[in-house]
């Protein structure tokens, strides 16, 4: 199965969300992450990254008589290039994004359900807003965006340190017509004295 392909599915995208936030993860632990999939269900989604090549057993243990294996990233793991990107249809364009939106409703509904969990004090945020931007200024603005956040993608879990999904979302909207100049009112109108 084609990158692509593995990671349009919600479950599959949202555990790699989960293990680039955690060195390595047990079944157990993704469903506890995860408690509205079924536990025959997380298996079989990481049986498919582990032979699609985005997982690899980091170890195993005996736990009661069973097999515990923990799972990471890979690091060679395969990715969705801008060559595959380009390749994608409309159709897989949709999937994509319906699998990135329902990973992030998931996430989000997960967040809200922790213990303590605070939006103002985590500085939560989701907010839209439209940029008119001429084809230099989106790649100049991509660019700004990439170099600040380059350096922050290398860091890994240390203590005082909270994993944040950020998940950015650019697309042209429908354009409204562009603004005209505030018309003077008709002649011959107006209040009159009398």
């Amino acid at each position: 199965m084609d990158p692509v392909e593995q990671l349009l599915h919600p479950v599959r995208l949202r555990i790699v969300h989960a293990l680039s936030a955690a060195s390595t993860l047990t079944i157990a632990q993704l469903c506890a992450r995860m408690p509205e999939v079924p536990k025959i269900t997380m298996y079989r989604q990481v049986a498919q990254l582990t032979e699609g090549g985005f997982l690899e057993v980091d170890g195993e243990q005996r736990v009661r008589g069973a097999v515990e294996r923990r799972y990471r990233l890979r690091q060679d793991r395969p990715a969705i290039d801008a060559g595959a990107a380009a390749a994608m249809t409309l159709d897989d364009h949709r999937r994509g994004f319906a699998a990135a939106m329902a990973v992030l409703i998931a996430e989000f509904n997960a967040y809200l359900d922790r213990d303590g969990a605070d939006p103002a004090a985590d500085s939560v945020s989701y907010r839209q807003g439209t940029l008119w931007l001429s084809a230099d200024e989106l790649t100049a603005m991509t660019a700004d965006l990439v170099a600040v956040l380059r350096d922050r993608l290398a860091n890994t879990p240390a203590p005082g340190r909270t994993p944040y999904l950020l998940s950015a979302i650019l697309f042209p909207a429908e354009p409204s017509p562009e603004p005209s100049p505030e018309p003077s009112p008709p002649h011959g109108t107006g209040s009159r004295r009398g």
